[in-house]
This record gives structure tokens, sequence and C-alpha cells, in this order.
């Protein structure tokens, strides 16, 4: 299988997209070019999807693709989830132009605004306050696994038939002479109609722990651009392997959860509240296949799998620090031999 680069039309060298200019720029002679001309441009070769596939081994055949990268002629394997990577050897971006097509082809994607350096500058603060994680999860190597990924998201707009009943309870309390009184009023609260939950987000991807995903949301939806190529220039993607009935569930319930929530904001001035009812329907979903842009980073330390994300538009990041017993029990100890001390002085020579 071929793969497919975007050359500069000025000098033919290699364009790769700048989160911080949204374009496409040439480190060579400077020139900048926004996703439209370069579609424009490219229009012949993004519609032009070559079919000759490369098979390895047997074993390999539905999992694992070959492609050659056009730079230095290497060839680059790639699990059957990668859509674009960096050839090993020159470190040319390469598009594998043959992932996207037909049903993986995405509709929306929002690019990279953050750059690498603000990652790590991300990165570097967070992990500054993490006094007991292993030394190595700080030092440069680990930094240089920080990758731009784009990750495969279903978004829903979720058209809901929603019907909902409750007792609200006013309480007026007053006395008089020696006697207390409480009056107690109870209304019939219903709210009956249609509601939509739009862009709501679900990550397509295995790989990766849903929570952390959601961790780093929201995204800025008002930055989606219909789907090119060229905004997978010098990043990482991968092509979702969860479909959308798989995330559904998901979908419900985080649209069951946002009408509930907008229905109760819309009950207000009584002393308490008893439900009776509360049924949410999604009646028909709209669907988005959509690429939202993370920095991520994973550590091994001791057999479990530590993820950390940083979201590649607005800079808000998640993650679980692994924790070093080690260091951890270097401070207690120290600790230990500070009150020793302690102890020794004021007992007056006390062993």
């Amino acid at each position: 299988m071929e793969s497919v680069e975007y050359k500069c039309p000025n000098c033919n060298a290699d364009l790769k997209f700048n989160p911080t200019s949204q374009k496409l720029e040439c480190e060579y002679c400077l020139s900048a070019f926004t996703v439209d001309e370069i579609k424009k441009l490219c229009a012949t070769t993004e519609n032009s999807i070559p079919q000759e596939a490369v098979q390895v081994q047997e074993d390999f055949a539905n999992h694992t693709h070959l492609y050659r990268c056009k730079s230095c002629g290497a060839e680059i394997m790639a699990d059957d989830q990668l859509t674009a990577t960096f050839c090993y050897y020159c470190h040319n971006p390469v598009i594998l132009a043959g992932k996207m097509g037909g049903e993986f082809k995405p509709d929306k994607v929002i690019g990279f605004k953050l750059t690498r350096d603000n990652a790590i500058a991300c990165f570097k603060k967070w992990v500054g306050k993490r006094w007991f994680v292993p030394k190595d999860f700080k030092s440069q190597q680990q930094l240089e696994k920080l990758t731009g990924l784009y990750v495969p998201f279903w978004l829903a707009d979720c058209h809901v038939n929603v019907d909902v009943r409750a007792i609200g309870k006013k309480l007026r309390h007053w006395v008089s002479g020696n006697y207390s009184y409480t009056e107690t009023k109870e209304f019939r609260i219903t709210r009956v109609g249609g509601m939509l939950t739009k862009g709501i987000p679900a990550d397509g991807e295995t790989k990766i722990e849903d929570l952390l995903m959601e961790a780093i949301e929201p995204y800025d939806y008002r930055e989606l651009k219909d789907f090119s190529m060229s905004y997978l220039s010098g990043f990482y993607a991968d092509k979702y392997d969860v479909d959308k009935s798989a995330v559904f569930p998901r979908i419900r319930v985080r649209s069951n959860q946002a009408c509930s929530a907008y229905i109760r904001s819309t009950i207000s001035g009584y002393s308490g509240i008893i439900p009776s009812s509360e049924q949410y329907n999604i009646s028909n979903t709209d669907w988005r296949y959509t690429l939202l842009p993370v920095w991520f980073m994973s550590y091994k330390y001791k057999d479990k799998i530590y993820e950390f994300a940083i979201n590649g538009q607005t800079g808000k990041l998640a993650g679980t620090p692994p924790l070093s017993k080690g260091r951890l029990g270097l401070l207690c100890a120290a600790i230990g031999a500070a009150l020793s001390a302690i102890i020794i002085v004021v007992g007056g020579g006390i062993f």
C-alpha cells in the first residue's frame, strides 16, 4: 500500500501542520498554506487512493500492513489501527492514505493548537508537583515519548423525548401564642417535551482509557473543520475500533444526565422535590465521526501502564502518576530518623 505525502508547491520539501498558525508550513522555503489551499492543490492526491496492499506473514494478514516511505524507500510496518505515522529512519511524516477511505474516513477534525513545546511545558508543570514519582518518569527520554495523536471520537446529537413528573413541596412556619404551626403545600410538577443534546463525545479507541479522554474535555466545537488528510501531516492518528452501536450506551447515559441536569435547573422555589417518574427516550441520533487532538504519553512501571493526556486544543490535562514506593520509603525513613534524633535530644541521651 502506497503512502501519500504533502510536498511544498514551491520547493517540493515536506509540509508539516503547525498548530500555532493552523497552516501547513515548509521548513526550507518558509512557505505556508492553509488547509483549503492544500486541498485544492492536492485534490488529485486525496481523491485517488491506491488499492495495492502489501501482505506479510499469514498470521499478521488481518492486523498488519507494510507501507513504503517515498523519501528514503524504507518499509514501514503499522497495525490496522494506525492511520498516520513517521518513517523510523528519515523521520519524514508519512500519511497512510489507504486507511482513511470508505467507512473509516472522518467527517470532521479539530487541528492541534498546542505545539510540542507547549505540551512538554504542561507536563513538566504537572509532574513537578508529584514528589514520589519514579525518577525516570521526568527524564528527557520519557518526554520524547510525548506524542501528538488524533484520537477517533463519535460526536452524537441526540433527539430526546422528555417526560418528568414530580411533587414539589412548599413549607411555611409560624408561631402564634404558645403554638408553632407548619403549613405544607404540594404542587404537581410536569416537564414534557423534546430536547436536543448536541455534540456528546465518546472515543472510539479501545487502547485509551475512556475516563482519561472524558477528563480532558471539553473541546470547542466551533473549531470543527471538514476532514482533510493534510491535518495529519506530522502527527499520529488512529482509526476507530469501537463502532457507533458499541458507544451508544455511553452516549445515552451522558445524554440523559445532561437532560436531567437541565430539567432540574428549571425547577426552583420549592422546599423539597419528590420525583415520581423520569423518562428520557432517544428518538433519533445524528452521528459525526471526528478526530480530536491529544498529546498522549504512556509509562510502564512495575508491569502497570500509566497514561497521561493533554487536550491538544485547550491544554487541559489528566493522568494518574506512578508512585515510587522506594522514594516514599526514603522520605519516611528520613522523617523517622529526624524524629528519633529529636527524641534523643529531648530525652537527654535516651537510646
